[in-house]
């Protein structure tokens, strides 16, 4: 049993026989005296990749779940079917496109530093770094003497993914990007 004031983003704690993955977290310390902190919780459900949102306190005791943390690398995609690497053993294995769903913006041929989580010898889901670099191939041509906190614009970078760039930014330039929000860090040098 793993005690609530013990998650972590990204534990995997089992919830009515199915694993969950804690993919936000955050503390609320009440102002009245003798009252314990909650801790908020969005789980996302590994097997139906739904979430879930509980509330708890602080000695809440919740069942852990027995899983491999394994480092894989993204090799190819062929249509809806996508490979992975084990970077331990060479073993492939594929997950399809609504298995990877909000994933598949961020995955590029050969990407390392996704972890997979797995149960059994079979993968429940993947988690990706929290950035990943990728290239700008078409936005507006860049604005002469715009500053580094002017106004942006709209970018589509090599996998498909659009956002928002500074209005300096040009056809070429590799951007990382956040994965939990799809925001826009900084430019790569």
């Amino acid at each position: 049993m793993i005690k609530a004031c013990d998650l972590t983003k990204n534990s995997v704690v089992e919830i009515n026989g199915d694993p969950h993955v804690v993919e936000q977290l955050r503390t609320q310390s009440p102002s009245a005296r003798g009252a314990s902190t909650l801790y908020k919780v969005r789980f996302r459900n590994v097997r139906t990749r739904n979430k879930l949102d509980q509330t708890f306190k602080g000695d809440d005791p919740l069942k852990e779940t027995d899983f491999d943390t394994r480092s894989v690398s993204f090799s190819y995609r062929e249509g809806n079917r996508f490979t992975f690497m084990d970077l331990e053993d060479y073993s492939q294995f594929d997950l399809m496109e609504d298995e990877l769903e909000d994933m598949v913006p961020y995955l590029t041929d050969g990407m390392e530093g996704i972890k997979a989580l797995m149960q059994n010898g079979r993968v429940l889901c993947i988690q990706l770094p929290d950035a990943v670099e990728l290239e700008i191939t078409e936005c507006a041509p860049s604005m002469r003497g715009a500053s580094v906190t002017a106004r942006t614009k709209a970018a589509t970078l090599e996998t498909g993914l659009t956002l928002q760039v500074p209005e300096y930014m040009e056809q070429g330039e590799r951007v990382r990007v956040d994965t939990r929000t799809g925001d826009f860090i900084q430019r790569v040098q």
